[in-house]
C-alpha cells in the first residue's frame, strides 16, 4: 500500500476542482476562436489549464495563429466571463470537504491562477463557502506570484500567508490540472489530482494520488481528521 506523509494545511485549486468552470472557459475560448475562423480544442485546453490569464491567452493566440492582439482577445473574453461565470456550480464533494476540514480546525486556502475580477464573477453565488478559506491567492492579480503554474510560485506564496507559515512538506495541494500538479510538485508538496475524465492518463503521473472526484477523498490518508 502506498504510504502518504501527514500534512497540517490544505491548499485548494479552484477552477475544475471546487467550481465546475473549466467547461465555461472552453465555451468562451471556442466562441472567440470560432469568430476568427479558428477551432479551439480540448487537446489545446488541457495543455493550458492552470496557467495565468495572460499566459494562457497568449498560448491560444500563438497555437492557433489568432489574428487578434492579447488585449483584444482578453477584452472579448472578459465580456463573456461576466455573463457566464455567475452560473458556475460547485463540483461534487468540494463543499463537504472544505466544511469538514474547517470544522476540525485544519487551515485551508485557495491558490488559483484566476484574476480577482474573474473570481468575483465565479463566486457570485458562493460567498459563504469562500469565507471559510483563510486566504485566496489569485495568481493573475497577485504581484507576489511572479510566474504561473507549472512554476511553484503560487503554492509557495499561498503557504507563506498562513499565520504559522508551514513548510512545503506540511501542505497538501488538491488540483485538477497537469500544470497545477507540476507546480505543486515543484513546490515540494504532495498533490491529490482530480482530473477531467477526458484527460490522458499520461498527464496524471506526477500526482501523489489520483481520484475520480473529491467525494472519494479520504483525509485520514494524509493524517487529517476522517469524515
Amino acid at each position: 500500500m502506498t504510504s502518504f506523509k501527514p500534512v497540517t494545511h490544505v491548499i485548494f485549486d479552484f477552477d475544475g476542482l471546487i467550481l465546475d468552470s473549466e467547461k465555461l472557459y472552453f465555451e468562451v475560448h471556442r466562441e472567440i476562436c470560432s469568430g476568427y475562423g479558428r477551432v479551439y480544442s480540448w487537446e489545446l485546453q488541457q495543455g493550458l489549464m492552470g496557467r495565468l490569464r495572460r499566459e494562457l491567452v497568449q498560448g491560444i493566440i500563438e497555437a492557433l495563429d489568432v489574428p487578434a492582439s492579447l488585449d483584444e482577445y482578453l477584452d472579448e473574453a472578459r465580456k463573456r466571463y461576466e455573463a457566464l461565470f455567475p452560473t458556475a456550480q460547485l463540483l461534487p464533494g468540494a463543499e463537504r470537504l472544505v466544511r469538514h476540514l474547517v470544522g476540525h480546525g485544519v487551515p485551508v486556502a485557495v491558490a488559483t491562477s484566476s484574476s480577482a475580477e474573474s473570481m468575483g464573477y465565479k463566486t457570485t453565488h458562493h460567498k459563504e463557502l469562500m469565507a471559510l478559506f483563510h486566504h485566496v491567492v489569485m495568481g493573475s492579480s497577485d504581484p507576489d506570484v511572479k510566474q504561473g503554474k507549472p512554476h511553484p510560485d503560487i503554492f509557495l506564496v499561498c503557504a507563506s500567508r498562513f499565520p504559522d507559515r508551514p513548510q512545503p512538506h506540511q501542505c497538501l495541494v488538491l488540483e485538477d490540472a497537469p500544470n497545477g500538479v507540476a507546480a505543486a510538485c515543484a513546490a515540494g508538496m504532495q498533490v491529490v489530482m482530480v482530473p477531467d475524465p477526458r484527460l490522458s492518463p499520461d498527464l496524471t503521473r506526477g500526482a501523489t494520488l489520483v481520484l475520480p472526484s473529491l467525494e472519494h477523498f479520504r483525509p485520514e490518508l494524509f493524517g487529517l481528521p476522517p469524515f
